[in-house]
C-alpha cells in the first residue's frame, strides 16, 4: 500500500467545491481545507506507485478548480 499527501492550490473561491469532489473518491482517506500557501490537504491510499501516478493524472488533477498540486509520498 502506498500513502501520499497532496497539497492543493485551487482557483479562488473553489475550495469547498474541490473539497466536496475529493471526498467522493474512495482513494481519499482525509481531505481538509487549510490556511496558508495551499488551500487543501488530502491523504491518498492506493496499492502501488503505478496506481498513484494513474490516479493523480486521470482523476485527481482532472477535478475542476484545481490549479496546482504537490505530492508528498510517505516513506514507510
Amino acid at each position: 500500500m502506498v500513502c501520499a499527501y497532496v497539497l492543493v492550490t485551487t482557483k479562488s473561491g473553489a475550495e469547498k467545491e474541490v473539497l466536496d469532489a475529493l471526498k467522493k473518491s474512495p482513494n481519499i482517506k482525509i481531505a481538509k481545507i487549510v490556511y496558508g500557501e495551499y488551500d487543501i490537504i488530502a491523504k491518498i491510499e492506493v496499492r502501488d506507485i503505478t496506481a498513484l501516478n494513474e490516479y493523480l493524472l486521470t482523476h485527481f488533477r482532472q477535478i475542476s478548480g484545481i490549479e496546482k498540486t504537490v505530492t508528498l509520498i510517505v516513506a514507510t
